[in-house]
């Protein structure tokens, strides 16, 4: 049975149409068979001149249900792209950086050679990520309703006015304050908007939901974490005419009147992500943000079996002495009467 790779590419970009070009030969030699969007293949095509190996046009030749892996060539926002295409289908995506920080992809540039033979061997396997579900309400009608990986972010949509928000958490109001706007995180977007607005970083494993206030005029606007299964709600109040913007994985935006309300929840659809090896997510955070590490070293190891000595007795002053048998100063054991002297 033919085994199918889509690769997608940022082909406005010279590196990212070297790499998608040096990928499709990749794949073929390995027995798979290359798969693009016809406006990135016509890219590649206008690029380098007509290709030396055979590629399928995605809808044209193929069904994206028929794919196996989605190879996304490029940075973060290249593979939100390539999620918002899966959406709807079960096919994972593996990214390969070539943009700066890059923390969702798995591999760099340099390891493409090696990326496709994993492929090829299906020496990978596949974690899910959990997404978000963004509604927004004005005047008591749904007026948007979308999805996100990384985050619903509201934000003012005048630099000269700050907006007035309420929160909520599971249908009660927490607090309001005056701020540049408030961040709705996953942990997977623990790392992107949220860590800017100096929201605490979150181990992917972990299920849980972040608010991330930016730039908060209040006391307790801290960032939260809250459970999975609560109902986050965001109101812009009325206090005065500021109107917001809300945008989502920084791809989706749409425009926030003064009383609208945007509620989030987990989504029961997550995002799922190819890992050709199980890198700790630690070690991912101090290879992409290149955290200084310099003098550590490590845990101790254990050569055998760790035993505590006799735990003291100790009398207080005044205090009548325990009834226990007499024992010998400093060694633990007790005093045999018949041998006493």
């Amino acid at each position: 049975m033919s085994r199918r790779v889509l690769i997608l590419a940022h082909t406005g970009r010279e590196e990212s149409l070297k790499a998608a070009w040096e990928a499709c030969a990749l794949l073929q030699v390995s027995g798979l068979i290359p798969v693009m969007q016809k406006s990135e293949l016509a890219d590649m095509v206008s690029f380098f001149g007509q290709l030396d190996h055979p590629v399928e046009v995605l809808h044209d030749h193929v069904k994206l249900s028929d794919v196996e892996l989605v190879m996304v060539l490029g940075g973060d926002g290249t593979i939100l792209r390539a999620a918002e295409l899966v959406r709807d289908v079960d096919v994972p995506l593996l990214g390969v950086n070539l943009g700066h920080v890059g923390f969702l992809a798995e591999s760099e540039r340099a390891d493409l050679e090696q990326t496709v033979d994993w492929i090829a061997r299906r020496d990978y396997t596949v974690e899910e990520r959990m997404t978000i579900d963004v509604q927004v309400w004005v005047r008591g009608q749904k007026i948007w309703h979308t999805w996100a990986l990384n985050e619903a972010a509201i934000e003012k949509g005048n630099r000269e006015r700050m907006l007035e928000v309420v929160t909520e958490v599971d249908e009660r109001p927490l607090t309001s304050f005056g701020c540049d706007g408030v961040v709705l995180a996953t942990p997977t977007g623990s790392t992107a908007y949220a860590f800017s607005a100096g929201g605490p970083v979150v181990w992917p494993e972990v299920e849980a939901l972040l608010i991330v206030p930016i730039s908060a005029h209040a006391l307790f606007a801290k960032p939260l974490v809250v459970s999975p299964r609560s109902r986050l709600a965001v109101e812009i109040l009325n206090r005065t005419d500021a109107r917001g913007v809300l945008w989502c994985d920084g791809r989706r935006s749409v425009d926030l009147p003064p009383g609208a309300r945007i509620e989030v929840t987990k989504s029961a659809t997550p995002v799922r992500l190819a890992r050709t090896h199980q890198t700790p997510f630690s070690a991912r955070l101090v290879r992409k943000f290149e955290l200084p590490i310099q003098g550590w070293r490590g845990p101790v190891p254990q050569t055998g079996t760790v035993h505590t000595g006799p735990i003291p007795v100790v009398h207080t002053p005044g205090a009548m002495p325990s009834p226990a048998a007499p024992r010998h100063a400093g060694s633990g054991a007790p005093i045999d009467p018949s041998t006493a002297k």
